[in-house]
């Protein structure tokens, strides 16, 4: 590979590395406000980090080359790395004394938006360390849209252009130019934390739990500022707004751009937003109707609770109001299967993702329909636009890596010494950026703070793979790859 690439990717990486050591000030500031001393942590964090960074872009700064797909894969590789690297270390320091490898899970967590901890006490964290969490949250937020709206569909890993994603009509754009979308998006994005935060605040939130709470929610990343989560509360209204805002954020961001900006309705009735709130709430009135049977909780806290928890693991949040391992095996095995799926491609929600198992079971269809009638032709479709051969196979692809590397995480786990359910459901929970596990550990009422360093690097090394979509960062791991 021309070296020129490599220098232009680590360019950008120490760019992206420099801001962030510059939004270390803000909980900084926030820790010397209190009269915390980590705000030491974070100024001496965001002056050496800033300090490399700087020196590495002045080493590396050139002109661009022509922007490949081979320089795209190196780019967001060695970019979500860094970033992960720079974000652990105020944690790595910081009074709560995390080894290495406990900063680095919660750094990944974070800027993942997955929401799995490894701190205990959030209740009485400094303020600077839950804002620090926060923030890597949100901005892992952006970064997360911005990958999956403009990088991976050039990098043909996300499945499906998204601007074949957001219309029926495959050949029109939502905007003319790039940067008149990228700015509707980022104010769309900060209006929705701020509404957020507004009426948090109105329910009984104090203000700084419910700016730490919005960014997590708008991000659907889970960081909570209480060891109960969000059940630290007790208020139904709020799991409601929770849900209907973790809900929001799991839908495309180029769809709501699109309804908000245009006031596009045909927008709304793109297929995975269909699939997505359909299998939404099945599954959440399953768990309702099962709490409201099985264990006589009254109804309209069964419904709150069942569809703030499905919302939660389907949007891949990862917030808790109670602890589900107690309502029933029945909501167990649906959480566990919740898990899997996720939101909708261009949100900030992980798993699979509901237009990945359109285009499965429309695949099986088109399969069996060719079973029955050898000469007919059927195609796969996605509501009334063509699939591909090349969207297809990277679509099983997807599916096929995913499985083998639950499999592969979970036998690893398992080798080092966890039960099943621990390992199987770690694995699962870190490949879909969701948060809480199954199991007395690290389910619910549980977190990842007991789990060997081994267990942590691996389940990190998972978090990056599923927020990058897993072929992204298989294809770096090819020989080819790395050949002129």
């Amino acid at each position: 590979m021309h070296a020129s690439l490599y220098q232009s990717a680590i360019n950008i990486a120490a760019k992206a590395a420099f801001y962030l050591s510059l939004a270390m000030l803000l909980p900084a500031a926030v820790d010397l406000l209190h009269g915390h001393p980590d705000w030491r942590i974070f100024a001496v964090s965001a002056f050496v980090t800033g300090g490399v960074s700087l020196l590495a872009m002045a080493a590396t700064e050139s002109g661009p080359p022509p922007f490949s797909r081979k320089m795209g894969f190196l780019v967001v590789n060695l970019l979500w790395l860094v970033i992960s690297l720079v974000g652990a270390v105020p944690f790595w320091f910081s009074s709560l004394k995390l080894d290495f490898a406990k900063a680095l899970f919660e750094s990944v967590s974070g800027i993942t938006t997955t929401g799995s901890t490894v701190i205990t006490g959030l209740d009485y964290a400094p303020p600077g360390i839950l804002l620090w969490r926060s923030l890597l949250h949100w901005l892992g937020g952006i970064g997360i849209v911005a990958l999956g709206l403009f990088v991976m569909p050039y990098l043909r890993v996300g499945g499906m252009s998204f601007f074949k994603m957001e219309s029926s009509d495959t050949t029109e754009k939502p905007f003319a130019r790039i940067v008149t979308f990228t700015r509707a998006f980022l104010l769309i994005y900060v209006v929705l934390t701020v509404t957020c935060a507004t009426i948090y605040s109105y329910l009984g939130m104090s203000r700084i739990d419910a700016l730490n709470h919005a960014m997590s929610t708008i991000a659907t990343g889970g960081f909570s500022t209480h060891d109960a989560s969000l059940g630290y509360f007790k208020s139904l209204p709020i799991l409601w707004v929770a849900t209907f805002f973790m809900t929001l954020s799991s839908l495309p961001f180029s769809v709501l751009i699109l309804f908000i900006v245009r006031g596009r309705l045909d927008t709304l009735k793109d297929p995975q937003i269909i699939v997505f709130l359909s299998y939404l709430t099945v599954l959440a009135l399953a768990a309702s109707l099962y709490q409201r049977l099985a264990n006589g909780v009254a109804a309209n806290d069964a419904l709150a609770h069942g569809f703030f928890t499905v919302s939660s693991i389907l949007s891949t949040t990862g917030f808790a109001s109670d602890d589900y391992m107690l309502w029933g095996e029945f909501v167990v095995a649906l959480a566990f299967a919740a898990t899997f799926m996720g939101g909708c491609s261009g949100s900030t929600a992980g798993g699979m993702k509901a237009y990945r198992f359109i285009i499965i079971f429309s695949s099986i269809r088109a399969g069996l329909f060719k079973l029955i009638y050898p000469n007919a032709v059927h195609a796969v479709r996605y509501g009334k636009g063509l699939i591909d051969i090349d969207v297809q196979r990277t679509v099983f692809m997807f599916f096929t890596a995913y499985m083998f590397i639950w499999a592969s995480g979970s036998l690893a786990m398992g080798a080092m010494g966890y039960e099943f359910v621990t390992a199987a459901s770690a694995v699962a929970t870190a490949l879909s950026n969701v948060g809480a596990g199954l199991g007395p550990i690290i389910g619910p009422a549980g977190n990842f703070s007991t789990l060997s360093d081994p267990a942590l690097y691996l389940l990190s090394v998972m978090m990056l793979l599923g927020r990058l979509e897993i072929l992204t960062v298989l294809v770096i791991l090819t020989p080819l790859f790395w050949k002129d």
